[in-house]
């Protein structure tokens, strides 16, 4: 007997093969067939006549290393139909953990939303064993993050790696990827890695390429440098072999606006030359950061601690006032979603808004509360937005987290793409017309599991895990708005990970059925 029959839906598989109306059909945690199953006998029918039914979201830029932990019945992401994320992006990350734990935290500020986790964890597989202990809502796979790869073997200072420390680096990348890592990610706009050297780069993209593996960037430039930082991850692949991802492909500032067309004609490029790079990207028009990764790169040399202490001096201050003269964003387009203090008034307002001197309280917040603030920035473009949703080569990252507003994660005004993401891009792209409902899938689904080497997920065919979403195309929309960020979405009947129901018609059922999925090791 089949375990569970969702019947009569349309059902959009994430092979990009046309949608059709069929039954899908569950056992023991996986898709059993897909069809006309009329007459087949089951423990339990879920009628999703009128309904889309797909594989379940796989969402490829996550930032819930530490959050899952917290509340690891991902409630912001499994309610609108994420089933599996990968975590480590960005460079920001949570292993290995080499020297002072304190200065690796203050570096991934951007992660570290509930101080009562507690980091007991050496490598890549400890904390891989604490998260499976913690029985998360969805699936989880992991990158390796440079920063804590870089800053366990150099430290945070502006030098180039030595040929010892390069062997090291490599030599601690392949064993995560040994461990089951997905790939590596590095984030070069943030501290230490601002100061990586391409010579670095290239080097750990061969360690990955040697295990098939993926190196997702998040590059060094969004704004005035976009098209020279995309240049840059292009050489990489280009010398290495690796399989690239560009990730949440934008550009920052109104006088920047139309070079992500020309960025992606330069992806062309590289692909026609057999290079396999792609992009990822969310649908919104404002990203969201630390606020210090505003910061020129010489500032935030040597950590956070160091950071804070040298913008007490006026003399810096003035240099960075100096710099920031020509930013691409002015500071009405900057609002601080988090900081880590009880100070009524601040969060969810415009660093305008704040004050008239908008540097001065930019720099006063950064130097109290370092890298733990958070900002979300706009000035972008939809057009620019368009060109990359609509180009074959891209898939859907959230850049979100897993939060719950019940929970210490759920604290400030946080970017509402954690909550929405998936029926925003549904609701204002699908329903619209703008983007067709297979393709939209498919990026959101099996390509995007491919992008990641999860060959057990994203697909609605026999055999692999029943990861499935069950979604109305008149109803689904996101709720969340950057001014109330923390609501759950419209149009969502139904969320299963391995074949258990965890969301159904809205409500959280408080089953916890992911797993940690390992590179290597079955997935």
């Amino acid at each position: 007997m089949t375990d569970l029959l969702i019947a009569g839906g349309l059902v959009a598989d994430g092979t990009g093969a046309p949608e059709r109306t069929a039954d899908v059909a569950i056992s023991g945690g996986r898709i059993e067939a897909v069809g006309d199953l009329a007459g087949r006998t089951a423990a339990r029918v879920l009628d999703a006549s009128g309904s889309v039914v797909c594989p379940g979201f796989v969402d490829v830029h996550t930032h819930s290393d530490l959050t899952l932990l917290s509340s690891p019945s991902a409630h912001s992401k499994v309610r609108q139909g994420v089933t599996t994320e990968l975590i480590g992006n960005c460079g920001l990350g949570v292993t290995p953990v080499l020297g002072d734990i304190a200065a690796l935290r203050g570096a991934a500020g951007y992660l570290d939303l509930d101080p009562s986790v507690a980091w007991d964890w050496a490598d890549l597989t400890g904390y891989l064993d604490v998260l499976a202990a913690a029985r998360p809502a969805v699936n989880v796979a992991s990158l390796v993050a440079h920063i804590p790869l870089r800053a366990g073997v150099i430290g945070f200072d502006d030098r180039a790696a030595s040929p010892a420390e390069l062997d090291r680096m490599c030599g601690l990348l392949d064993d995560a990827l040994s461990a089951g890592a997905a790939g590596l990610s590095t984030g070069l706009m943030y501290a230490p890695l601002t100061f990586a050297r391409e010579e670095e780069l290239a080097a750990l993209a061969r360690t990955v390429a040697a295990r098939g593996r993926l190196f997702s960037w998040h590059i060094r430039d969004y704004g005035d440098h976009l098209l020279d930082a995309v240049r840059e991850v292009l050489r990489v692949a280009e010398a290495t072999g690796c399989r690239t991802q560009i990730s949440h492909l934008i550009a920052v500032g109104r006088r920047n606006w139309g070079k992500v067309a020309r960025a992606l004609e330069l992806i062309d490029a590289a692909r026609d030359r057999g290079i396999d790079v792609a992009a990822d990207v969310y649908p919104y028009l404002a990203g969201n950061a630390p606020l210090s990764q505003l910061l020129p790169a010489w500032a935030q040399a040597g950590g956070e601690e160091a950071m804070r202490h040298r913008l007490a001096d006026p003399g810096v201050r003035d240099r960075i006032r100096e710099e920031w003269r020509d930013l691409p964003n002015g500071w009405s387009d900057i609002t601080v979603s988090r900081i880590p203090a009880d100070r009524p008034g601040v969060e969810g307002r415009t660093v305008a808004d704040l004050a008239d001197d908008g540097a001065g309280v930019a720099l006063d917040l950064v130097a109290e509360f370092g890298n733990a603030v958070m900002m979300v920035a706009g000035g972008r473009s939809e057009e620019d937005l368009l060109a990359v949703l609509r180009h074959p080569a891209t898939v859907i990252g959230s850049d979100g987290q897993a939060l719950d507003p019940e929970g210490p994660t759920g604290a400030g005004v946080p970017h509402p793409r954690s909550y929405g993401c998936y029926p925003r891009l549904f609701a204002d792209h699908v329903r619209t017309g703008r983007l067709p409902l297979v393709e939209t899938v498919r990026k959101c689904t099996g390509a995007a599991a491919a992008r990641a080497g999860l060959t057990d997920r994203g697909e609605l065919v026999p055999g692999k895990a029943a990861d499935v979403v069950v979604f109305e195309l008149d109803r689904i929309g996101d709720r969340a708005t950057y001014a109330d960020p923390q609501r759950y979405p419209d149009g969502v009947r139904a969320v299963l990970v391995n074949g258990k129901i965890v969301v159904q018609d809205g409500t959280h059922l408080g089953e916890r059925p992911g797993a940690v999925l390992r590179a290597g090791q079955g997935d």
